[in-house]
């Protein structure tokens, strides 16, 4: 959610958001909401000073206290209820508006306008006919697509064998990573409730890519990724400034419907209903230099775990038109992936400013002692299974085995996966 105080200073800011976000909001019409509201407040306050003032009157006339009472009353019940009404449909077009992006954020209509900003790696030069996941999945039986589909429905898919034991490792290897930078670890739930999904930006809006529970309780969803239920792990607190940044690496399984990708993706394990990532997630003071170095300090950790992995990679600063509606600025982390000969995404960084703690009354005491609302930052530090894409594929041999990373190798018991 949006300040509407900041709206109200510079409206066109806000419209320029939207338009740049593809996003239609109407600007006017909350400034237009906004006026009434504060109409019938001053009303309501102005008939509540004259209810106020009557008992001087009941004492000398008190039908006319009565008759003038329930006159107040009745202006009094029918003003708040337009006021109600008023603001609900505010709080309704105010929870459309995106953030507005740093100035640095370049303005584009779709990916299309996104900027590379650096390539670290290189790209593997086989001297063979290099083979896809799937391939490599079903010759070395690690992967299962097939009775994953006919078990799970489709994009199912099983992890067999080293893979799942591949799987595991990573996962691990990130999580214990980033405990040794300072990262409070954490497991969070997969069952969440509405109040988390609005409050991360992911409702209103995303609502077709979100899997509803059925059953007796009406409140509970699983969750597309671990930022959701952790950014709403201090809802309606206030946090102590000296215990801020609030730095967390999180595990959680996640779920998402892909109603808004059909037809992409749809062979192999790139794109899934089911998978499981390892998520940072930061509240900070309300600063925006202060989160541009958080923001750099996500993204450095997230490229060390691809230099980890002896991937090569690239980093993209996103576009307007190709990032969300609560971020001010985003990275996204693209992998080579051979089998698509180019870089497919992997990690994804983003400064959300105080949008997702407004909805979610996350705040802070600052040093002065005045209450200002956290900024929220989140990045994925490993998604998987859609990295094994990258490290099987990569890491491929000529013979048809895979060579597994130094810094994995300890981990997985093994330094290779042959062919049985």
């Amino acid at each position: 959610m949006i300040s509407l105080d900041a709206l109200k200073a510079d409206p066109q800011a806000y419209k320029n958001a939207a338009k740049n976000k593809n996003r239609e909001v109407d600007i006017d019409r909350i400034l237009q909401l906004d006026e009434q509201v504060r109409s019938l407040e001053i009303q309501i306050q102005d008939l509540r000073t004259q209810r106020n003032k009557l008992a001087e009157l009941g004492k000398t006339d008190p039908e006319g206290f009565r008759v003038k009472g329930k006159e107040i009353k009745d202006t009094l019940k029918q003003i708040e209820d337009t006021l109600n009404t008023q603001h609900s449909q505010l709080n309704a077009l105010l929870s459309f508006v995106p953030n507005t992006p740093f100035p640095e954020v370049p303005v584009g209509p779709d990916d299309s306008g996104n900027v590379e900003i650096k390539k670290v790696g290189n790209v593997p030069q086989f001297d063979f006919t290099p083979k896809d996941h799937l391939t490599l999945g079903k010759e070395l039986d690690i992967i299962d697509t097939e009775r994953g589909s006919k078990v799970s429905g489709y994009r199912g898919y099983f992890l067999k064998n080293q893979a799942a034991v591949l799987h595991n490792a990573v996962l691990l290897y990130v999580m214990q990573k980033l405990m040794t930078k300072g990262f409070t670890p954490i497991i969070a739930p997969s069952i969440v409730k509405k109040f988390t999904l609005f409050g991360s930006g992911h409702l209103p809006w995303g609502e077709k890519e979100l899997y509803k529970l059925n059953g007796d309780d009406d409140d509970a969803y699983l969750s597309a990724t671990a930022e959701i239920p952790v950014t709403a792990y201090f809802s309606g607190e206030v946090i102590k400034n000296d215990n801020l940044p609030k730095k967390f690496v999180a595990f959680s399984p996640c779920y998402r419907s892909e109603a808004g990708s059909y037809g992409k993706d749809t062979k192999g394990l790139y794109r899934l209903h089911e998978f499981f990532k390892i998520e940072q997630v930061v509240l900070a003071e309300n600063n925006d230099e202060a989160a541009r170095k958080l923001h750099e300090e996500l993204q450095e950790n997230c490229e060390e775990i691809l230099q980890d992995l002896e991937l090569p990679y690239r980093v993209l600063l996103m576009c307007t038109g190709d990032m969300g509606e609560p971020q001010m600025k985003k990275y996204d982390t693209e992998t080579w992936m051979p089998s698509r000969n180019s870089y497919g995404e992997t990690m994804s960084n983003s400064i959300m400013g105080d949008f997702q703690t407004r909805r979610l009354n996350i705040r802070y005491k600052t040093k002065d002692g005045k209450t200002a609302y956290c900024y929220s930052l989140n990045n994925t530090a490993l998604a998987s299974p859609r990295i094994l894409i990258a490290l099987l594929e990569n890491h491929q041999q000529k013979d048809g085995s895979i060579l597994i990373p130094k810094k994995l190798q300890v981990i997985c018991g093994f330094s290779n996966i042959k062919a049985k």
